[in-house]
Order: C-alpha cells, then structure tokens, then sequence
C-alpha cells in the first residue's frame, strides 16, 4: 500500500539523520545537568502518521546530540499530555487545544486536574481535514460539513481513535459548534462511525467501505496525497459559524487550504476552511529548566534535518513557539524569548 511506503522511506531518512548530527551537535560541558534523567520517553502519535516519523526523528537526533537517551513511543493528543501529568511519560507531541482544555478541565479532561502538563514549543500548524469519496458527495449533493447535517446524511463516517487529537477536534468541532454528539447523531441517520490509524482510514476509504474520513495533520499532508493516488475525493468546508464558535471554546483558529496544494483541490477551485490549530511538544512541567533549554536548543539547530521527516517542521519559529494563553515550561520561555530579543 502506497501509504505503508511512504511511512518506510520516513523513517529511513529519520533514522540516517543520527550520522549527520551526531558528528556537528553535543552538549556544551557548562551546561547544569542537575537532575537530568539517564533516559526520557517521547510520546509521538498514531501508527502510520507523521507524528510518529518527526518522533522518531526528535528522539534519535536529541539522543545522537549528548541529551539523555530518547525512546519513541507511540500515542495520541490526549493520553500524552495525561501520561506527562502522571510521569509516564516525559514529553510528547498534542495540540495547544488540548492543552487548553485540559488546563480548564473540560473536555476529555472533565473532572481530571492537569497541572504538570506545559507546553515546550509550538511546532507547527495543525489542519483538520474532512475527506469524502467523490462520488458520494455528488452522489448525495454534499459540498460542506454542514449539507451532511442539514440533510441528516446517512453516511460512513471514520476518524482517528479516542484519544488522539483528531477524535478530539472532530468531537469538538461537532459539539460546540453545531451542539450534538457526531457518533450518536451519525447512527441514528443510519450511518456508522469507525475508529481508524491514518492508513487504515485510508485503505477504507479507498476500498469503498467508507464515504469520509476526517483527521487532523500537518499543512502538507502526505495521507491526504496517499488517499488522492488511490480515490478521487473532495475536501469539506467548514461553516464559519462553527469555526468561531469552537475558537472561543478551545482557542482553535480558521485556517484556510489553498487551491493548487492537493488534486482534490486545483487552480481556480474555491478555498476551503477548516479548523486550525498548532502541533505542540508537551513537556513535565517537573523537567529541570536546563534539560527543556537544551531540548529546545537541539529542535531550535536541527530544524532543517529535521525537515526531512516531516517537512512542516520547518514552520518553527520563535515568534509562535510560545503560546499567548496557555502555561509553558520555564526552560522554554527563557530560551524562545532569548532567540527573539
């Protein structure tokens, strides 16, 4: 399957990346290494994604730099920043709504106090994708999120599994912005509602057992690209009106997909909106300052080798790596803000 390939060839390259960096980066010997752990767990995402290549690659370049010794693992936007707050892990990837929610408690955090959870950097924008199989849309005169509510659209709906960032925003998105719980909804109009890794939503989707897959990634999508090699689909704009209802909720933003980027989408088609957000690394809010400084430092210098697993990772900057609304850990203030000045 294209999609399994082109995972490979990512984690080929992100594995080379080691020989490059460990012959230019290390650890200054002045650096207070008080408290550093021997080893640190990063949390990255879903089988088959991007999270999981640019995981791969943070861990083996901080590893390759001096930095304790780096495991990636796999895991989602929700039980990553619950497994830093609990120590079960020790960084790893989400989204800043996440975050935000679970700051507030609301959400998949109800009820649940998360205070040991802060941001490291914000990395890079986050889209929301709402993919549908061609001839279904035209089959049933879909051209928006909001035709398949106003018609109660009997459909076969799939995202990623509870506790990833996509489930959380696709849930988000359905309840604060048009006030009903999706999988309910979409069963009672005689539909289904499937829990899928990025390939294998692709796999459906291309096979004709689903009609839309919505998932949350990067700018540049390679499994959007995946799914237009094998199936002709229209991307789904979303409603303004829902757009804004969940960023005065969760802090989400409008982002808009440019005509020219995917096939599904060519010169001279309308724009479409979508929810926007930004990836983020999670950190223990517990970490020693020096440790966060230098994890940064190394994501900070490496950001173009980096960019060879996933190349939205070249969006990193400064001026955006700190979050305005949402606590980040010291170390990172004290070296994003010392870039900026």
């Amino acid at each position: 399957m294209k999609s399994s390939g082109t995972f490979k060839t990512l984690l080929i390259v992100a594995v080379s990346l080691i020989f490059i960096i460990a012959a230019n980066t290390g650890v200054n010997a002045d650096v207070d290494k008080t408290g550093w752990a021997s080893q640190l767990r990063f949390m990255s995402g879903p089988p088959g994604g991007s999270w999981e290549a640019l995981g791969t690659a943070l861990s083996d370049t901080w590893t390759a730099s001096g930095l304790p010794k780096t495991a990636s693992l796999t895991g989602g936007g929700v039980s990553n920043i619950l497994n830093v707050h609990a120590k079960r892990g020790d960084l790893g990837f989400s989204v800043a709504s996440l975050l935000g929610a679970a700051v507030k408690g609301e959400a998949d955090f109800k009820n649940r106090v998360v205070d040991n959870a802060v941001i490291m950097a914000n990395i890079y924008t986050q889209y929301t994708y709402f993919v549908m199989r061609k001839d279904f849309a035209q089959k049933n005169n879909i051209k928006s999120v909001e035709d398949i509510i106003n018609k109660k659209t009997a459909l076969r709906f799939a995202t990623l599994k509870p506790g990833t960032s996509s489930e959380f925003i696709v849930k988000a998105l359905f309840e604060k912005g048009y006030g009903f719980d999706y999988k309910k909804n979409f069963q009672d109009w005689g539909g289904s509602v499937e829990y899928v890794s990025y390939s294998g939503g692709t796999e459906l989707l291309a096979d004709n057992h689903l009609d839309c897959f919505a998932f949350s990634i990067g700018r540049t999508a390679s499994t959007l690209m995946n799914i237009e090699n094998q199936v002709d689909v229209v991307l789904l704009p979303v409603g303004q009106d829902a757009l804004d209802k969940l960023s005065d909720a969760y802090g989400t933003v409008t982002f808009t997909v440019a005509p020219g980027i995917y096939k599904s989408l060519p010169e001279g088609s309308e724009p479409v909106k979508v929810v926007g957000d930004y990836t983020c690394i999670v950190v223990r809010k517990d970490l020693p300052e020096s440790l966060v400084r230098e994890l940064n430092r190394v994501l900070w210098e490496h950001k173009g080798e980096l960019a060879n697993a996933v190349s939205d990772i070249e969006e990193l900057a400064p001026e955006t790596a700190l979050p305005e609304k949402i606590p980040a850990h010291e170390g990172s203030v004290k070296f994003w803000k010392g870039l900026s000045q």
